[in-house]
């Protein structure tokens, strides 16, 4: 039985904000933002998902671009540390999910080690939200059995150490997050374990979004379309067979021709 003297914890809620569209937003998402007292925010929440922060509140910009990290981790643990009162409602917004690929877990460790609570409200992840909004599935019978997400980037710009002869398998469907600056060397290391170099990707930018631009090409010249794409935004890649069902299912390739223009999805 809760004892009526007890003083109310201070608690922290790591929230997941999705791919950018606040349509995708969960229920208990959306009711934490909108009565939130401080909202602390990465660069890849949108700009429509921040529209609905209450006009009172604290937003606290501590995004992180690559080779670029105006905020470093550490303070941006000690910060939430630090702004977690009993009774003040802290919404660490994040893009996506905030355990995969978030560093939510490293904020929620500090948290605990502080003895302070922390909530989390999973987000829908870029790979099913982006590869969705283009109409293309990341399992198909027949096509592939999983699938496999990765970082396109190591952390403090180490150089990629992946296990690329396992993350070479044509009947795994392969999502790089993060991964413009490193696909072409992404590309060279998967070809050589084996990985046909005709392999179809697709490559989304700024997906659910109103400026989602999409592009389709060969394992061996998706680097090359990208950055001739000039895509303005951050880009996730789908690797593997999947992607060879552009045609049936309605999904244009998105840079059939270069020069622009570059043509949003169609599904029919």
């Amino acid at each position: 039985m809760k004892n009526r003297d007890e003083k109310p914890r201070a608690v922290v809620h790591l929230v997941g904000a999705g791919p950018g569209d606040p349509e995708l937003l969960t229920l208990k998402a959306l009711r934490l933002i909108e009565a939130a007292d401080v909202v602390v925010y990465d660069r890849l929440v949108s700009l429509e998902i921040m529209a609905l922060v209450p006009e009172g509140a604290s937003r606290i910009n501590v995004g992180k671009q690559p080779n670029c990290h105006p905020v470093p981790q550490n303070e941006i643990n000690q910060l939430l540390a630090s702004l977690a009162k009993p009774g003040r409602l802290v919404v660490r917004l994040k893009g996506g999910d905030p355990f995969l690929f978030g560093r939510g877990s490293e904020e929620a460790a500090h948290l605990y080690a502080c003895g302070i609570d922390y909530k989390v409200v999973p987000g829908v992840t870029s790979a099913s939200g982006c590869a969705a909004a283009v109409g293309l599935p990341l399992t198909h019978r027949g096509l592939s059995r999983g699938v496999r997400f990765v970082t396109g980037h190591c952390r403090e710009d180490a150089p990629l150490d992946f296990d690329w002869r396992g993350l070479a398998d044509p009947e795994t469907t392969l999502v790089v997050y993060m991964g413009r600056a490193n696909m072409a060397q992404i590309a060279v290391r998967l070809i050589a374990e084996g990985l046909a170099a005709a392999t179809p990707v697709l490559a989304v930018c700024n997906g659910t979004q109103p400026s989602q631009r999409h592009v389709i090409a060969p394992l061996g010249e998706i680097s090359q379309a990208t950055s001739d794409a000039d895509l303005d935004g951050p880009v996730l890649f789908v690797i593997g067979a999947v992607a060879s069902l552009a045609s049936e299912l309605g999904i244009d390739a998105g840079l059939a021709e270069i020069p622009p223009p570059i043509l949003e999805a169609s599904h029919g």
